[in-house]
């Protein structure tokens, strides 16, 4: 059985605010489309990776906001992504924290007024 999760969108008032936010935070390159009127941003995708992916997303529909799902971002260093993302002027909401025996988590308040989530697994359970 797949894993349940497909694909997130990241709602953004400000497309291009954001997508300097997260390239800088993440050292990624997006790659922009106009879906149904809707600005969308994607975050890198490879059909061989493991997870998900998705995208930044500015439409009427969608509004940033610390209430309701929360993304899990994965990173290989949780406390040198979460500076950067600091420099990049996010707002922590929720400083590291040992998830025992899988890894360790930390939220933001993104540029744009979202709760993220980053995640780094433990080098021995991926």
């Amino acid at each position: 059985m797949n894993n349940i999760g497909t694909y997130f969108e990241i709602p953004v008032t400000d497309m291009d605010r954001a997508i300097e936010f997260y390239s800088k935070v993440f050292n990624i390159e997006f790659i922009k489309e106009e879906i149904h009127g809707c600005e969308m941003a994607f975050f890198p995708f490879s059909e061989r990776g493991t997870g998900i992916s998705g995208s930044l997303a500015k439409g009427e529909v969608y509004k940033p906001s610390v209430e309701g799902c929360l993304i899990y971002l994965s990173t290989e260093n949780i406390d040198q992504t979460m500076a950067k993302a600091i420099e990049a002027g996010a707002e922590e909401l929720f400083p590291e924290t040992q998830v025992p025996n899988i890894g360790h988590s930390a939220e933001f308040k993104d540029c744009e007024g979202n709760r993220i989530a980053l995640f780094e697994y433990l080098k021995d359970t991926q």
